[in-house]
């Protein structure tokens, strides 16, 4: 379920959408230069540290089902289960904050379970 007629919202699916196929170049044109992030392993400040913290999971993603997307003109949430390497479904949330078209404050909320498991059983 999406809602396209705000701001944010469409920056948030613009973003998701190029990450998500692994285009980091084209998702940090969405990212402010100092954007926040606060995610389950902590604060990440500025984009370069974003991309270095984004990267990584990026490069595992085989593919993501969108559950759901709403927003307004500074605020959007996206709700996804992406699909990984490493796991079959991590389910994940983020709000974002967007001021002057980018994204300046993503707090990432997703399952660890399946990850620790996954480490567990490679242990």
């Amino acid at each position: 379920m999406t809602q396209d007629s705000s701001t944010a919202l469409s920056v948030a699916m613009d973003y998701y959408h190029a990450w998500t196929s692994k285009d980091l170049d084209r998702a940090m044109t969405y990212v402010a230069d100092d954007i926040v992030c606060d995610a389950p392993s902590g604060r990440v400040e500025g984009a370069e540290a974003f991309r270095q913290f984004l990267a990584p999971f990026a490069q595992m993603v085989t593919g993501a089902d969108l559950l759901a997307a709403f927003g307004d003109d500074q605020t959007a949430v996206v709700v996804y289960t992406p699909h990984t390497t490493v796991v079959q479904d991590a389910p994940s949330a983020e709000r974002f904050t967007v001021r002057d078209g980018k994204i300046v404050h993503d707090l990432l909320i997703f399952d660890r379970t399946p990850f620790e498991a996954a480490r567990r059983r490679t242990a």
